[in-house]
């Protein structure tokens, strides 16, 4: 039990399981003991004199180890009367002022077609859609997906997923495994100024602790296989370590697919309580993606040549320290990031030849600091700094002559064998005021030194406002600029890209109301205008800014940036979004629905505005599960969303096949795609054993979304790249 913002502990705070009869009293040390709360998933209370009475959802209880939770109190101007008022599940975050969900790992394990996937359960956030089915490149309120930022534990993570598009953050499968995840929070936009180089939106993970008792667990999921353990490590420290592998390597070739993926991961972190003040903390997360081909059959090669493989390996690393203050809070994080993308295209001749290869190493060290302090009630003050070095940038690439044109339609073949360094430092300090109990104004300020980019500046402010008005009802305010750097793989892409190419910037606009209905029942809505200027723009397809994603196939358009790029277009987007949001509660059922509606336009060196490449005009989902008792639970879910713009191909010619950008962004839109999702969870309890087993059914309807159009150069004609129809998938959990 901590202050939210200086965590220090709280001495005796109330502790209540609702329904149970069971609680505690926090002891000096902030820590509470509950025994004999049945098994399942429950929710917590607390209170304490001089803050807000705050509920805990969707605790999930088993019976082979304890549960620890980490509940953080914000402080109120109440007096002792007030701990009758009634406890919220929904505290807003201490850094941020709209656009803004926390999720919880229970919410993301059980939601349907989510897979247990973290990313793919922020894809049902307002304002997120994604690129195609089966990819976790999320295009944020109409941006791409290389404007996201990820962060682990306090490390700036460059892709989150397993088989990553280089240049950008998507891929088919995160890299976390749920089961390490404590809380999820995603902002949409106007974000503090405690992060810095991405535009669109930030998701910040944080991983937990390992359990003071020794346990473990044993899985199957939709995807993989895995197993995990923790326990103890001394008197005053813990361990977390799990592994995964998937399986569907196996389930391809037995299928007699042409493509065969495969991945592995693992994670450990290791917690060390150095006093009472100060832990130390030791975070690995590492994968190894590969892909096969079986070229055994003609139809299997010319399938195989129109895709861009993809092997890959990456880790990122990080150790945190971590003390306690009078009134605050310090941490100290260094960290590494480091991946080899080995990618390939054939050709389908036998055997196939590659026709373009790139192979890339990209490592980068991160030293920052970040205080929070409370000087006094009411005042809070945040501030910060960070230096990264990329030591190891290395690309070896070979692009052949017909997939490089410019836009007259003449060859420039790249062979690229290099390496550089990079740096960048940055600094931010913001400061929060509580005027009144239900007021709270947030200025700050960040600067960024773009050492490898001519020392380039920048300084980006940023302002937010929550204003009660009423008793449950609150209106929401940010504004903002933010930078963000050219990729690196871009600066290689051409000789005048070094020289050319700046940091890009969007200026966020953000307004919202919320009211809590129930307290544990929220619904909001939010209008938000975002302004670009530099965005990397296309000197040999005029009419695009670069905005690329999951490639698949280089014969259509010139891949991962390596092209002549300016920093000179320019855009917006807008638009309007509502969340309404019910938690687990004494209520037995919860639920989540969104509508987001946008618009996205862009302007590159033609001077023409163009609808972006990721609007999606509007989105809904609609999520809803009851679970009737500890053991059962059924949930469903509704995706529906509009589809994204596409450019027609060139039907003849010598560059027949190729994306016509005289008409970039102006073909017909990819059909209007809805799913159905049906989830049901069964919880079993043996003697220190505990199964969780699902029945995961997505797309029940077997509707046939288009992630794309294709060419297809036997028959001189255009192909929807349908997504898979109804697939079902099992999940054991084996906890002991």
């Amino acid at each position: 039990m901590v202050h939210s913002i200086t965590q220090q502990p709280i001495a005796a705070a109330q502790v209540l399981v609702p329904g149970t009869g069971r609680g505690a009293q926090a002891d000096e040390a902030g820590r509470f003991r509950i025994t004999g709360v049945p098994v399942g998933v429950v929710s917590l209370q607390a209170r304490a004199i001089g803050y807000a009475p705050i509920s805990v959802p969707d605790v999930a209880v088993s019976i082979t180890k304890p549960v620890e939770v980490l509940v953080k109190l914000s402080p109120a101007a109440l007096n002792l009367t007030a701990v009758q008022v009634q406890a919220s599940y929904f505290a807003p975050p201490a850094d941020a002022q709209v656009s803004t969900t926390t999720l919880s790992r229970e919410e993301t394990r059980r939601a349907p077609g989510v897979q247990e996937d973290v990313i793919r359960a922020v894809a049902l956030l307002p304002g997120v859609a994604v690129t195609q089915a089966g990819r976790n490149d999320l295009a944020v309120r109409g941006g791409a997906p290389y404007q996201n930022l990820f962060v682990v534990d306090g490390i700036e993570v460059p892709n989150i997923n397993h088989f990553g598009s280089q240049g950008s953050t998507g891929g088919p499968l995160s890299l976390i495994n749920i089961q390490f995840v404590d809380e999820t929070q995603f902002s949409a936009g106007g974000f503090g100024a405690r992060y810095g180089d991405r535009t669109n939106s930030v998701t910040s993970l944080t991983l937990r602790e390992g359990s003071r008792s020794f346990g473990g667990e044993l899985n199957l999921s939709a995807t993989g296989y895995g197993a995990f353990v923790e326990g103890p490590l001394g008197s005053r420290g813990s361990f977390l370590l799990g592994v995964r592998r998937s399986y569907l390597d196996l389930v391809f070739k037995a299928a007699g697919f042409g493509f065969i993926p495969a991945y592995t991961d693992l994670t450990f972190k290791a917690t060390q309580r150095l006093s009472g003040t100060t832990t130390l903390s030791v975070l690995t997360v590492g994968a190894l993606d590969d892909v096969s081909f079986n070229n055994e059959s003609a139809d299997n090669r010319y399938d195989n040549s129109r895709v861009v493989a993809n092997d890959q390996q990456q880790y990122f690393s990080g150790v945190t320290l971590k003390r306690v203050l009078s009134r605050g809070v310090l941490d100290v994080t260094l960290g590494r990031t480091w991946s080899r993308y080995r990618t390939l295209q054939n050709d389908s001749l036998s055997p196939p030849t590659p026709i373009f290869r790139a192979n890339s190493t990209e490592g980068e060290q991160l030293l920052r600091a970040d205080v929070q302090l409370e000087p006094r009630d009411g005042l809070e003050v945040s501030a910060g700094a960070m230096m990264k070095f990329a030591s190891n940038l290395a690309y070896d690439v070979k692009l052949p002559g017909f997939a490089r044109l410019d836009d007259a339609g003449i060859p420039h073949p790249l062979t690229i064998d290099t390496s550089f360094t990079a740096a960048r430092s940055g600094a931010y300090v913001q400061t929060s005021w509580k005027p009144m109990p239900r007021v709270r104004l947030t200025a700050g300020a960040r600067g960024d030194l773009y050492s490898f980019l001519d020392n380039a500046f920048k300084f980006s402010p940023r302002l937010g406002a929550r204003v009660g008005v009423g008793n449950h009802t609150t209106l929401t305010m940010a504004a903002g600029r933010y930078w963000q750097s050219p990729q690196y793989i871009w600066l290689i892409g051409d000789a005048s890209n070094r020289g050319a190419l700046r940091p890009f910037r969007a200026d966020h606009l953000v307004a919202g109301i919320e009211r809590e209905v129930r307290p544990d029942l929220k619904v909001q809505a939010e209008a938000y205008l975002q302004q670009y200027a530099g965005m990397p723009a296309r000197a040999w397809r005029p009419q695009a800014v670069l905005a690329p994603a999951g490639f698949d196939d280089i014969t259509t358009d010139i891949p991962f940036g390596l092209e002549p790029l300016r920093s000179v277009g320019t855009g917006r987007a807008y638009g309007v979004e509502f969340l309404a949001r019910k938690v687990l509660s004494s209520v037995p059922v919860y639920g989540l629905a969104t509508v987001s509606l946008n618009r996205t336009e862009f302007t590159s060196i033609d001077g023409i505005a163009r609808p972006g490449a990721f609007e999606t005009r509007w989105i809904a989902n609609l999520l809803g599960g009851w679970r009737p008792n500890a053991t059962w639970e059924f949930s469903g879910k509704v995706r529906a969303a509009s589809g994204l713009p596409t450019t027609p191909f060139i039907t003849s010619g010598p560059r027949a096949g190729q994306q016509d950008f005289t008409h970039y962004n102006a073909g017909e839109r990819l059909p209007t795609f809805a799913s159905l999702d049906l989830r049901a969870d069964r919880r079993w309890s043996f003697a220190h054993r505990q199964l969780i087993a699902y029945l995961d059914l997505q797309n029940v309807t077997s509707a046939k979304g288009v992630g794309n159009y294709r060419w297809d150069p036997r028959t001189g004609g255009v192909l929807k790249n349908e997504s898979i129809g109804l697939l079902p998938s099992i999940g054991i959990n084996l906890m002991f």
